[in-house]
């Protein structure tokens, strides 16, 4: 049998990013509702904080299905989950801050990894 870690890494960035673009969709609805003024302000303003969420939940994910800069686009989708883990639920209890978790090491591990043969990163190899 063939090796198949490019088929594994093709299904993990595609079902994480899908799932993670859900959380960031919702945002992005918040953004253009109201302008995020009820998103909390992380780095001192509400809308800044709102648009790097969106980036790292919604804009990066669509980057890593695809495979286009992969290891790049996975770092803001990874960053945003540590700062949801470690600073927004870090008073929490594990059960609130695991989704949070396993977002943050699957995007980490695509980091490391990158997006395989079957992605633009892939094709460009060729």
């Amino acid at each position: 049998m063939k090796n198949l870690s490019d088929l594994g890494l093709l299904i993990l960035r595609i079902s994480a990013s899908a799932l993670m673009m859900v959380h960031g969709y919702g945002k992005l609805q918040m953004l253009l509702d109201g302008g995020g003024k009820e998103f909390p302000a992380l780095i001192g303003n509400e809308p800044v904080s709102l648009i790097l969420a969106i980036i790292g939940e919604f804009v990066a994910p669509i980057l890593i299905i695809i495979g286009f800069k992969t290891k790049l686009s996975a770092i803001p989708a990874s960053f945003t989950m540590a700062v949801a883990a470690f600073y927004v639920h870090a008073s929490d209890p594990l059960d609130k801050k695991e989704l949070a978790l396993i977002y943050f090491f699957i995007f980490l591990a695509i980091a490391f990894t990158g997006a395989g043969k079957y992605s633009i990163d892939g094709i460009k190899k060729k």
